[in-house]
């Protein structure tokens, strides 16, 4: 174990629900011909269950319409389900509005005192929570949440990571206690009350334990991308008032100790990788300082954590600055449980009473996406968390996959896109018959996925596919056992969406941002649509402002995810948060009849022509790439221009060590420049020698994608192949993959400027 504290017991082992033997009426209840359901469930409650052959079943299943979907019209209501003869009704629990509404006068959010304003800029702040009389959760902190889920999953598997190669596991007891000891070592070092302890690091238990702790000690915790270079850890641990810092290694200690004279609320630095290579005051090894707090009495950590209100800021999320300085998101404590509790359920996750979810976690934590799925909602469900190695993102994911074998897994777009690409090289160097096989199995799966039948009863040759070829690719990839698969935080193309189901692997999208607490609309088994990112959150509401002629708006977010604001930015603040306490996204998008949301472009992201016409940059960048298989990035430049211009990269390998693009062509740019006539093997010699086969190709392409153009406006006229694919090292990348346009524009200037000169 990590540390030396009383032992709460072995947990048993984990208990994995098999499929075909899943309970049929544990996430949302499917209507006949369709995966989704316009009503909503929500809240647990306990049901005493009979079924064949089985002992009574205590479940926990979410009672029908005490929540229900904003923005449609209910349906009937299921009042009741039959189960083999016994009848299922809601039991206690959160009745009226009334009872509701004691509960959350009782919180002491100050919900009643119309002088609580419903957004701060101060890190003490509190805000009026955006209650829903649909959806009658009371608030709760953090510390509420981890005890209730003591008391039902203490023995079980919290964390589980690698240590010497061997995996080592702890329980939610033992996290918890952990998590108290890593608090009381905080207090001891002067944390004080709203200030931050920043974690900068790779994912690991002590991540875990540390923003637990800051949080059970009155502090927020504020994570910091690995990626980030000294200057924005200064602008950080300056903004947020870090008093502690912790960090994983030598490497990240080194940005810290050449800025740290300019902190001056920092007094303490921990490590928790690697021994110190100098001893310095004020700096401590991880095992030194879950020490520290021994002397700090249990009264006067208890004391501080029942001052706590659910609606006063226990999480920092700094935005990757992609327009600007990082913006502070404040979240409070209702924010964190409520979208924890809610959000998960969403999307099908389920409660370690009826599954344990295993999740792999890798992904940035100090993005909102991973923390908010592998941190909190972890704990808000007793779901065992798998920590990949550091060079996750270079290739050592899978084999953490097939060691954990996840039964849910979330990844970024460009995650999806990565093992798409490695796929494809694979098969591009096996055998003919191979090939076809593959091919013939992918087509019958994304025919299948493509029809309106969702049908449990799948035709022959589906079976067939699955069982003698698409099944043993999941299991190389270690989804053996996942049941869903999401994607999010950044748009998903058409071209990874239908590879995936070619696999049977459909990606149910989520859509939200930092300022929601991430996730606001889901995706799940039962509530799903292709090219959607799914429906509003039981409990929470979507609107679409400023709608033009083709029913596209800006995306307006309400609810119990909205943040608190921008820490020290008031401007930015009244930019975001309308006067009637409504989120504005920036996002541009569309919603059916039946409330299923799709995003179709950024406000910010759109052209606009120095003719005055408006151009969404993604669909003809995703057109591009569909018709152009070696192409890995595409851009489209036109603002304030006379006319659309494109800037292209070409698939290449990555370095496993740095992650940086090499300049050899993958295996499937190389079959394209093949086909073509090219014998070209790295994108220097296509770009050194504007290679005349690869370049019509290009060309041709192109000419097909103005083809099918509405208007002469939205044709790309010029184009340009760079020497190097984009990269988050390169800059055109933030951490979570997402392209940051104006870095680009200004990297390549020289390039652009060149397509425009008379």
């Amino acid at each position: 174990m990590l540390w030396n504290i009383e032992k709460s017991g072995r947990a048993p082992e984990e208990h994995h629900r098999k499929k075909g033997s899943q309970l049929p009426f544990s996430g949302y209840f499917p209507t006949a011909g369709e995966r989704f359901v316009s009503g909503r469930l929500t809240s647990l409650c306990r049901i005493s269950l009979f079924l064949p052959g089985h002992t009574k079943l205590l479940a926990y299943l979410k009672p029908a319409f005490v929540c229900q979907r904003s923005g449609t019209s209910p349906p009937t209501p299921i009042k009741d389900k039959t189960i083999s003869g016994e009848r299922m009704t809601e039991t206690n629990g959160i009745r009226n509005l009334s009872e509701a509404q004691n509960n959350w006068k009782n919180s002491g959010t100050g919900q009643e005192d119309s002088s609580v304003p419903l957004w701060t800029t101060s890190a003490d702040g509190l805000v009026k929570l955006r209650m829903d009389p649909t959806c009658l959760q009371a608030p709760i902190t953090v510390h509420q949440m981890f005890q209730e889920s003591l008391e039902k999953y203490g023995s079980l598997n919290a964390m589980v990571s690698k240590k010497d190669g061997e995996w080592e596991k702890i329980t939610f007891a033992e996290y918890y206690n952990y998590s108290r000891k890593a608090a009381k070592s905080f207090l001891k070092l002067g944390l004080e009350r709203f200030h931050s302890v920043a974690i900068l690091g790779f994912n690991s238990t002590e991540w875990f334990i540390s923003a637990v702790g800051a949080v059970f000690a009155g502090g927020i915790v504020t994570g910091i991308y690995t990626t980030s270079s000294p200057e924005v850890c200064h602008y950080i641990a300056q903004d947020c008032r870090a008093n502690i810092i912790v960090v994983e290694n030598q490497k990240q200690l080194d940005k810290i100790t050449q800025i740290q004279n300019c902190l001056p609320h920092l007094k303490a630095i921990v490590m928790y990788r690697g021994p110190l290579a100098e001893k310095h005051p004020n700096l401590y090894t991880m095992d030194e300082f879950m020490e520290l707090g021994n002397e700090v009495q249990d009264g006067e950590l208890d004391a501080l954590i029942e001052s706590q209100k659910p609606n006063q800021c226990c999480v920092l999320i700094y935005t990757s600055g992609t327009t600007g300085k990082p913006k502070g998101v404040m979240l409070n404590h209702d924010n964190i449980t409520w979208t924890s509790a809610h959000a998960s359920r969403a999307g099908d996750m389920q409660p370690a009473e009826i599954q344990q979810e295993t999740i792999v976690s890798y992904l940035p934590l100090s993005h909102i996406a991973a923390q908010i799925y592998d941190l909190w909602t972890g704990i808000k469900w007793g779901e065992q968390v798998y920590f990949a190695e550091p060079d996750a993102l270079k290739g050592g994911l899978v084999g953490t996959l097939k060691e954990a074998l996840p039964t849910a897994h979330m990844g970024v777009p460009r995650v999806w896109e990565k093992i798409m690409e490695k796929i494809k090289d694979a098969s591009s160097q096996s055998g003919f018959v191979k090939k076809k096989i593959l091919s013939w199995a992918m087509s019958v799966s994304l025919e299948q996925n493509l029809s309106a039948s969702y049908s449990d009863l799948k035709p022959f040759r589906m079976r067939l596919a699955d069982s003698l070829v698409l099944a043993r690719i999941r299991q190389d990839l270690g989804f053996s056992r996942c049941e869903k698969h999401f994607c999010g935080a950044a748009p998903l193309s058409t071209e990874a969406l239908h590879f995936f189901l070619g696999l049977n692997i459909p990606l149910y999208e989520a859509y939200g941002m930092s300022e929601t607490t991430g996730p606001h609309c889901m995706s799940s088994p039962y509530v799903y649509r292709r090219y959607s990112c799914g429906k509003a959150v039981p409990g929470c509401k979507v609107k679409l402002m400023n709608k033009d002629d083709d029913g596209n708006g800006e995306i307006c977010f309400w609810g119990r995810t909205v943040f608190m604001g921008y820490l020290n930015m008031e401007d930015k603040t009244r930019e975001a948060i309308d006067e009637d306490g409504w989120l504005h996204s920036g996002d541009l998008g569309k919603m059916d009849s039946d409330g299923f949301l799709y995003v179709t472009g950024r406000i910010k992201e759109i052209l606009i022509t120095a003719g005055g016409e408006n151009i969404p940059p993604v669909p003809l960048e995703d057109a591009v790439k569909r018709e152009l298989p070696l192409v890995s990035n595409a851009m489209l430049i036109g603002d304030q221009k006379k006319f659309l211009s494109m800037l292209l990269t070409l698939k290449c390998a990555v370095d496993p060590e740095t992650s940086e693009p090499t300049d050899s062509l993958t295996q499937e740019a190389r079959e394209f420049c093949q086909k073509v006539g090219s014998k070209a093997t790295q994108v220097s010699e296509v770009v050194r020698t504007r290679d005349p086969a690869v370049y019509r190709a290009i060309q041709d392409g192109i000419d097909r994608v103005n083809g099918r153009a509405a208007a002469n406006v939205q044709r790309i006229q010029k184009w340009a192949v760079l020497q190097k694919d984009f990269s988050i090292s390169g800059g055109e990348f933030g951490p979570t993959m997402k392209l940051k346009r104006q870095t680009v524009v200004e990297k390549y200037k020289d390039e652009i400027d060149s397509f425009y000169k008379k």
